[in-house]
């Protein structure tokens, strides 16, 4: 069995990534091989609209057929068995790399016939998990909930499963001291570091083990 985690965070030991890390832990308890990619470390971009994936009788119907970076991640998802996908939320959505990720994971797989068909032969057992500055209330107010939605829709749609995890008002800097941003109580921030943060790991770690029990 096999779990990728995909992180959309330009940061590689922060929140995002240690809840993608806490699910892979939860995945191998249950025996699944767990990877970790760093979107960031790839050079790669998002739909290009060449539309390779949807020519009749083409050599790269129903898959991506631009080639860059992303290419050997997007064949390496199409065999795994659980997928995690974790992005920080800027401006209210995932960060660009992740959205140009999901762009050319899923677009392909999708038909303009009608009615519409999926041509993943599959199915992936997949978590998407957020982080984000915000309360929940204000995410809510906002709209974060509905428009996040969507990407499970299209996972759901794809791949057969998807769910989803989000983790609110994070901790975002090592030393609120030296940055403007007095809006921000340092010591409340610290605080929920200290007593919620490990709650969503936690949250985290059973959403990886769940993944991976049902593939058992």
């Amino acid at each position: 069995m096999k779990a990728i985690a995909i992180n959309g965070s330009p940061r590689k030991t922060w929140n995002t990534a240690t809840l993608l890390n806490k699910a892979l832990e939860g995945a191998a308890v249950h025996g699944a091989d767990m990877e970790i990619v760093h979107l960031y470390d790839l050079t790669y971009k998002g739909c290009v609209s060449c539309f390779a994936c949807k020519t009749r009788g083409g050599p790269s119907y129903g898959k991506c057929g631009y080639k860059d970076d992303l290419t050997p991640l997007l064949e390496k998802i199409a065999t795994a068995d659980i997928l995690l996908i974790g992005s920080p939320i800027y401006f209210g959505t995932v960060t660009g790399e992740t959205r140009s990720f999901l762009e050319r994971l899923l677009f392909p797989y999708g038909t303009y016939t009608e009615p519409p068909q999926n041509l993943f032969p599959g199915t992936i057992r997949s978590g998407l998990i957020y982080t984000m500055n915000v309360k929940e209330e204000l995410a809510e107010t906002n709209g974060y909930f509905q428009h996040l939605g969507n990407n499970e829709r299209v996972l759901q749609q794809r791949f057969g499963s998807a769910e989803s995890l989000y983790s609110f008002d994070t901790y975002q800097f090592d030393d609120y001291a030296k940055v403007v941003a007095d809006r921000f109580d340092p010591l409340l921030k610290a605080k929920r570091r200290q007593e919620v943060f490990p709650v969503d790991c936690q949250k985290a770690f059973e959403l990886g083990a769940r993944l991976a029990q049902d593939n058992g």
